[in-house]
């Protein structure tokens, strides 16, 4: 089943790669008493992904702020290191934490996993954005396999 406004997103550990090695990320913790962007890519380092995707929400993160989100984070499946080079290459600094779904948990959990096995990429998670009030799904845009228009930093700005 998909996730939809008004879900609460599930409860889950995660990873992240800070600056002190890989840490633990509890989504309980995460999303509690705050506004937070959540994106999600097909695969870090992938053409739209690393040109488009993660560089709008970097460049927009302030103006996402200044519209009252607390944070911004991006999501993917693939391993913390990989998220943590992929935010260095990026230059995505404090901007958007960037949330390992290694294992592709969270993309299962939401219903929003892909199989690309065709691409030599197994299963991903789908290109979506959302916007998680205190943990609830308030603004869901998931995209049509191929596109790019309702997940991009631009289209939620728009829709805040």
């Amino acid at each position: 089943m998909t996730i939809k406004v008004g879900d609460k997103i599930p409860a889950l550990t995660l990873k992240t790669n800070t600056a002190d090695g890989i840490d633990d990320l509890d989504t309980g913790e995460f999303f509690k008493g705050r506004k937070v962007v959540l994106f999600a890519v097909p695969g870090a380092f992938t053409p739209t992904c690393s040109v488009k995707h993660l560089p709008g929400f970097v460049e927009k993160a302030g103006d996402l702020k200044a519209r009252g989100v607390d944070a911004i984070a991006c999501t993917s499946v693939n391993d913390a290191f990989v998220m943590g080079a992929w935010a260095k290459d990026q230059k995505a600094g404090d901007a958007v934490t960037m949330i390992a779904d290694g294992n592709g948990e969270l993309a299962k959990a939401i219903g929003l996993e892909m199989d690309v096995s065709v691409a030599g990429m197994g299963t991903r998670s789908q290109r979506y954005a959302m916007v998680v009030e205190d943990g609830t799904v308030t603004k869901l845009f998931v995209e049509e396999p191929r596109a790019f228009e309702v997940s991009s930093a631009e289209h939620v700005l728009a829709n805040l």
